[in-house]
């Protein structure tokens, strides 16, 4: 069921370029701008910073990253938590 979600989503994004601005990306003007050959580009689609995983919303998480260094200092500790919902303990 994840991948017919993920599928569809992506398919909503490529069908939609127009309405997702991607012609704005200044990126993409700049590969256009610069590679004199058209045929190196293919079909292009921009995946927006809203869909996870893609490298505009990695590149949003390491600012978020930088952002709370930098106001809230480096951190002290590093903690993981595992939880096991077939603990009794934990009902």
């Amino acid at each position: 069921m994840y991948v017919k979600i993920e599928a569809d989503r992506l398919l909503f994004i490529r069908q939609n370029q127009k309405k997702l601005r991607v012609d704005e990306y200044i990126h993409l003007k700049d590969a256009i701008t610069n590679d004199s050959d058209p045929a190196n580009h293919g079909k292009l689609v921009i995946l927006p910073s809203t869909f996870t995983g893609s490298p505009r919303n990695m590149h949003e998480y390491a600012h978020d990253a930088v952002t709370y260094v930098r106001h809230g200092g480096k951190p002290s500790q590093f903690i993981t938590y595992t939880f096991n919902p077939n603990c009794k303990d934990m009902a």
